[in-house]
């Protein structure tokens, strides 16, 4: 695995911890995001947050399939949580948006959680290929359902 995409883990984690020190849990997953993407932005880290992954089903391309938390730097998907214990749903969750966004690392993060380190899961896709840092998941557009009768 590229030493980029662990230097880049290592630093959304320091982010991640230092939101978590500063709220604590209990808060809705949407204001650890908003502090996240403070600090994402803050830190110089190009992001794009609630991004609508595509999906490919039969025929079809559901265009509003997934949204991701984060897709960090066109490398990284991170998925915020605030829930009391994280299960295999989020996981597989996290796994999909990798497959289809064709990335290899992602970062389950519970903020819900006394010590956050008790929160982060970082998952690994076993899609091979290399997707350079500039290029992004293609954007497809839905066929018309119509013109598939």
């Amino acid at each position: 695995m590229d030493d980029d995409i662990n230097k880049l883990t290592e630093k959304i984690i320091g982010l991640a911890i230092k939101v978590h020190k500063n709220l604590g849990p209990g808060f809705l997953e949407s204001v650890y995001q908003a502090a996240l993407a403070y600090e994402l932005q803050k830190a110089g880290i190009t992001f794009e947050k609630e991004k609508n992954l595509p999906v490919h089903y039969a025929d079809i391309v559901i265009e509003k399939g997934f949204r991701c938390d984060f897709l960090i730097d066109n490398q990284l998907v991170v998925e915020c949580k605030a829930v009391n214990k994280m299960t295999n749903i989020d996981q597989a969750q996290l796994l999909n948006y990798l497959k289809i966004s064709k990335l290899q690392v992602g970062l389950l993060i519970n903020f819900n959680v006394p010590i956050l380190k008790d929160g982060l899961k970082r998952i690994v896709n076993n899609y091979k290929g290399k997707t350079p840092r500039s290029q992004r998941p293609p954007r497809l557009t839905q066929k018309d359902p119509a013109s598939l009768e």
